[in-house]
């Protein structure tokens, strides 16, 4: 369509959109500012989409006392983020509403841990690669819903001043190789191609369910394939936010080959022979065991 047509039928689109079709940068200033006492407090919270991402997860199910795989059941519902079914989560809401299931009288019953979408609000941000550029660079946009009250406030600071008062700083580090994984998968095309089930599910893994992944690189499949000695894997076991970065450098591994975790030498022939005494066992009815074959 010429642009002299869109012209003419643009007024008559029936669709708005919040979001302010500006690019922002860290330095450019925006005008808004949420708290207790404005009219709108919480009216976002009550008409919810939010994604949730690994570190969102991890500090909410600490907060919680819970594991991972609970928090998911409990709390998120299931998405897929690209036509191939790359998992993604989304935070549940109260039955029958779009309230976040965290709202209460009183506000975000979660607030110090809240995910790293509230935090944004009224910020939207994205990671963009550009076109044979190795490098995601982070955009940033103003969505001005009706509802919000917040961008009248007297109040103008930063783009980089807003992120660090409502800590999207240390957020966006420790989700930031999550994103290039996502990101690298979408824009991978025919070089990437289809994942298969497996990768699916141990992105699902490596993503939402930080227990299930500590679990796996105690389990003897895991040893088999990777050269770590006994002293790392303990320190990943004990620091959560260390093995959430290992998760993602496995992905990467993984799905794309990018070798950052030594491989044992052996690793291939002790895969080969883990599978051929798995189908021996099968084959002679006897129980298979619960070690993984891991890939390398």
């Amino acid at each position: 369509m010429a642009s002299d047509d869109f012209i003419k039928i643009r007024d008559e689109i029936p669709f708005t959109t919040p979001v302010q079709p500006v690019e922002l940068g860290l330095d450019d200033e925006i005008r808004f500012h949420c708290h207790k006492g404005i009219a709108c407090f919480n009216a976002c919270c009550r008409n919810i989409d939010i994604q949730i991402t690994p570190y969102d997860i991890l500090r909410l199910k600490r907060r919680l006392g819970i594991d991972s795989s609970d928090f998911v059941a409990r709390y998120t519902t299931p998405f897929a983020m690209d036509h191939h079914n790359m998992p993604g989560l989304k935070m549940n809401t109260k039955p029958g509403t779009s309230e976040c299931v965290f709202l209460t009288e009183g506000g975000c019953s979660v607030y110090e841990d809240r995910p790293a979408a509230c935090r944004y609000y009224a910020l939207g941000s994205m990671g963009v690669r550009k076109k044979d550029s190795p490098e995601v660079e982070d955009i940033f946009f103003l969505v001005k819903e009706e509802h919000c009250l917040g961008h009248d406030e007297p109040r103008t600071l930063t783009v980089r001043e807003y992120r660090m008062e409502q800590g999207c700083d240390e957020y966006d580090e420790k989700n930031r190789a999550w994103r290039d994984v996502v990101l690298k998968k979408r824009s991978g095309g025919p070089t990437v191609g289809a994942p298969t089930e497996r990768s699916l599910q141990l992105f699902d893994m490596c993503s939402y369910d930080i227990d299930s992944f500590r679990e796996f690189i105690q389990t003897e499949g895991f040893d088999d394939v990777f050269d770590l000695d006994a002293s790392t894997i303990q320190e990943l076991i004990d620091d959560e936010e260390r093995l959430l970065q290992f998760a993602f450098r496995f992905l990467k591994q993984v799905l794309f080959g990018e070798r950052t975790i030594p491989v044992k030498s052996d690793a291939k022939e002790k895969r080969l022979s883990r599978r051929r005494g798995l189908r021996a066992r099968s084959k002679a009815g006897g129980n298979v065991g619960s070690g993984s074959d891991s890939p390398s």
